[in-house]
């Protein structure tokens, strides 16, 4: 079992191991089964992505890229005004909570969308 750590999210792939008890010809047939599988999921991300998605270019690109970087500089602007103050308040800490979650999500935003076009379930296009 292998592991990716973000900084929100831990996320975990399970691939099976097939046990050293099958036959060769067993071991086979199994890694068939298994690329079907595979080649099923890839069929069906393929699809509802180029529905929901359609596709992305440099523009949709940037544009994730420059939201996910303007959250981040309001995430820690506010967080050094808030640590300016003697106190902070739940308020602050909130909307802090708040500036942040809005930065993570962009972020994942982002990194979910270089999967989509590295995977091939959407189709990158080149500049107009």
């Amino acid at each position: 079992m292998s592991f990716t750590m973000t900084s929100t999210v831990r996320k975990v792939s399970e691939h099976f191991e097939p046990e050293a008890a099958l036959s060769p010809q067993e071991h086979r047939a199994l890694r068939g089964h298994l690329e079907q599988i595979d080649y099923a999921a890839f069929a069906a991300n393929r699809e509802v992505m180029a529905t929901e998605v359609g596709y992305a270019d440099l523009e949709r690109i940037q544009r994730l890229a420059v939201a996910a970087a303007h959250a981040r500089g309001r995430w820690v602007a506010f967080a050094i005004a808030v640590s300016q103050k003697p106190e902070q308040t739940q308020e602050d800490i909130t909307k802090l909570t708040a500036l942040r979650r809005a930065f993570e999500e962009l972020t994942e935003s982002y990194d979910a969308l270089r999967r989509l076009v590295e995977r091939g379930y959407i189709p990158l296009r080149g500049p107009k």
